[in-house]
């Protein structure tokens, strides 16, 4: 299934779970509430996240004269994607990664670690910045606040319908309800349901921005070998990095496998690279 209309399918997923915890509470004006409730702290999660992890990540913005060759790469993937150019940030730390963040393509940023920049060679390095501007002009950033918007929401719902179960405020069966054993269970399953869709969708347009970074850079090569690096030397130099602000970046800063895997924001790099290297020249 293409990844765009898995994203659909899943941003639907969140909503038909939005939809049933709102009944699950007994009412409209619940749900109503939640949901203004979840869509204020991500509006402000929108407009001001890409400042936020940036100082977060201790990133310094960098000029031209600072940082040529980087510029240079960011300006010609920037005119091949046909957004403005980013802002260019580097950010301390031996951990080679990268992220891009802003609220829309002209309010776009890059940010690579001074590792990534000392790891790869500069095809590579091209390679990973196609992926960020990948991210910027698929406009990664809205999807995934909508995402965040409903889940937040569904959580919100599920604690409202928790303690209206606890306090006997729930739903009776005879009126459209789950009772309170049902509304107990639904109030557990819906939020990890929620996250699992939420991660989903994340691993969706990683894909893409694969995909799109390797269109724009003509080298799906590129941004493979670089995955490869990444690999081995985020596992060499592993960053200390916030869970919420790790599915920024090109590959996962936590560590963890396994039963953990199912909840990754990332998809497997191994599937990544592979992809990456099924796909022709451009």
């Amino acid at each position: 299934m293409p990844n765009r209309i898995k994203t659909f399918l899943l941003l639907a997923g969140l909503t038909v779970f939005l939809v049933l915890m709102g009944k699950v509470i007994g009412g409209r004006s619940g749900m109503q509430i939640a949901f203004v409730i979840a869509l204020a702290m991500n509006f402000i999660s929108y407009w001001f996240s890409d400042k936020i992890v940036l100082r977060m990540y201790g990133a310094k913005q960098v000029s031209q004269a600072e940082a040529p060759d980087l510029h240079r790469m960011v300006e010609d993937l920037a005119r091949e994607a046909g957004v403005p150019k980013p802002r260019v940030y580097i950010l301390p730390g031996d951990t080679p990664n990268a992220f891009a963040t802003g609220r829309n393509p002209e309010h776009g940023a890059v940010a690579v670690t001074e590792g990534i920049m000392r790891l790869l060679t500069p095809t590579e390095l091209k390679g990973v910045l196609a992926h960020e501007m990948g991210h910027i002009r698929n406009r990664d950033i809205l999807i995934q606040t909508v995402a965040a918007t409903l889940a937040g929401a569904i959580m919100i719902l599920a604690d409202m319908a928790r303690f209206a179960a606890f306090f006997g405020g729930s739903q009776d069966e005879d009126e459209g309800g789950l009772g309170m054993l049902g509304t107990l269970v639904m109030a557990i399953i819906a939020p990890l349901a929620a996250m699992l869709i939420q991660m989903a969708i994340s691993r969706s347009r990683e894909y893409i921005a694969d995909e799109t970074g390797a269109r724009l850079c003509h080298n799906p090569e590129s941004l493979a070998r670089a995955l490869e690096k990444l690999t081995y030397g985020n596992q060499a130099a592993p960053m200390a990095a916030n869970p919420a602000t790790a599915p920024l970046f090109i590959v996962s800063p936590l560590t963890g496998g396994g039963f953990m895997n199912l909840f990754s924001t990332h998809p497997p790099l191994e599937e990544r690279i592979r992809r990456l290297r099924e796909m022709r020249s451009y």
